[in-house]
């Protein structure tokens, strides 16, 4: 059983596709984008789309190092492959999808960046608690330099005029 897209009067269900298919569409943009698995093939997009001489060819490669501009292709090739359309059963419904997709997929996108900034920022606030740590653990480790008390002075009494001399 092939199961399709919703019709567009059950829009409950649609609003679950709209949903679930933001997933993959951000899951995709932000790997391209940003993950270490891409990033030669980012980098080269960056440097061409700086130095390119024509501005068609620096606008072609900038899609590939944008999140939110890659994310409008990922769509498209969803909107292809699923034939999701939202509340109209027509062409507007692919157009009211596409830009439906990409806004709740940037969602995700943002509160992904949001989240990972945080877990990044908790990490670094870690690291320089454990290193404070580590420096007042090796200060109290370190023997304490010896400070012997002051020597005691026996308090000699200088003999006083009036004392009484001892008798002989």
């Amino acid at each position: 059983m092939v199961v399709g897209p919703p019709p567009g009067s059950e829009w409950m269900l649609q609003l679950v596709w709209l949903f679930t298919l933001a997933l993959p569409i951000a899951c995709i943009a932000w790997t391209v984008t940003h993950e270490e698995v891409f990033r030669e093939p980012r980098e080269y997009c960056e440097e061409r789309s700086r130095n390119a001489k024509s501005l068609t060819v620096r606008k072609f490669f900038y899609l590939f190092t944008c999140e939110y501009c890659f994310s409008h292709w990922v769509t498209f090739f969803f909107l292809f492959l699923t034939r999701y359309k939202l509340l109209l059963d027509d062409w507007r419904g692919y157009i009211l999808s596409a830009f439906a997709l990409v806004a709740v997929a940037n969602l995700y996108i943002s509160s992904f960046a949001r989240l990972r900034q945080e877990v990044k920022s908790e990490k670094l606030e870690a690291k320089t608690k454990e290193k404070v740590l580590e420096q007042v653990k090796k200060a109290e480790d370190q023997p304490q330099a010896q400070i012997s008390p002051p020597p005691q002075i026996s308090p000699q009494i200088p003999a006083s005029p009036w004392r009484e001399s001892p008798r002989r």
